[in-house]
């Protein structure tokens, strides 16, 4: 990992990458849409809301999938120190918040022709609305400190606390009586869900995962660019500062 420690080395791989990472990412969607909402089968007993599934389980996951991004990013700025861990993790963390805010409202407008109603405080709902907080106070740790190097070890900090919340999420409904159903495709004797709904879900899970990576190389290369200019500025402006002798008559 301490390869991708200078900023330009990476942005060169990452100039290599986005021009694969962008058509996969449009493709699979434009393929995955396209299975999920035209050629996969109904439901028998929930119809076409079944579709929902195709959009809601791949965000759920990746709103793990992103936390865990940010708290591996956490963990290296920690122990690590590693240059770019920190831009990662401020990076990952807004793409995990849009994912956790699209399975709760995919989740609420799924629950409401299964359940009655919009949300419960479920197990599961409410550990994933956690998570949606987290992602928000980790944001807003980064507005919080003019100190860069004071908000990355602060929301390192609270990424890692916030990793207990992932086991609660996944195993809510093996430990808790809920209305959200188990888990019927990541299980360890295999999928439960029908074969032929499998490849919508395979194909949406693929493009959302490509997606990810297509904006977290662009918010990185982004990121970067702001650093160094916030070090060119500052650099611009410390001769003045420093020459007091300039300002006597």
């Amino acid at each position: 990992m301490h390869w991708f420690a200078n900023p330009a080395r990476f942005i060169r791989l990452a100039d290599k990458i986005l021009p694969l990472t962008l058509p996969l990412t449009v493709g699979l969607l434009a393929v995955g849409l396209y299975l999920a909402l035209v050629a996969s089968p109904a439901d028998y007993q929930q119809g076409d809301t079944v579709r929902i599934m195709y959009i809601h389980v791949p965000s759920a996951y990746m709103a793990l999938f992103c936390y865990m991004v940010v708290a591996a990013a956490g963990f290296s700025t920690l122990v690590w120190r590693h240059p770019l861990a920190d831009v990662a993790g401020k990076a990952a963390a807004p793409i995990g918040l849009a994912f956790t805010g699209l399975a709760l409202v995919t989740g609420s407008l799924w629950g409401k022709p299964m359940w009655g109603a919009w949300w419960v405080w479920d197990a599961r709902l409410t550990s994933v609305l956690v998570l949606f907080f987290l992602y928000l106070g980790y944001m807003a740790i980064w507005g919080a400190f003019e100190d860069r190097s004071k908000a990355a070890r602060a929301a390192a900090i609270l990424a890692l606390v916030g990793v207990i919340n992932i086991p609660i999420i996944k195993f809510s409904v093996d430990w808790w009586t809920t209305l959200h159903q188990p888990a019927s495709l990541f299980r360890a004797d295999g999928p439960s869900i029908d074969p032929s709904m499998r490849p919508p879900l395979y194909v949406m899970l693929a493009a959302f995962q490509f997606y990810f990576f297509t904006v977290f190389l662009w918010r990185i290369k982004g990121e970067l660019a702001a650093i160094r200019l916030n070090a060119l500025r500052y650099a611009g402006e410390a001769p003045r500062s420093a020459s007091p002798k300039e300002e006597q008559p």
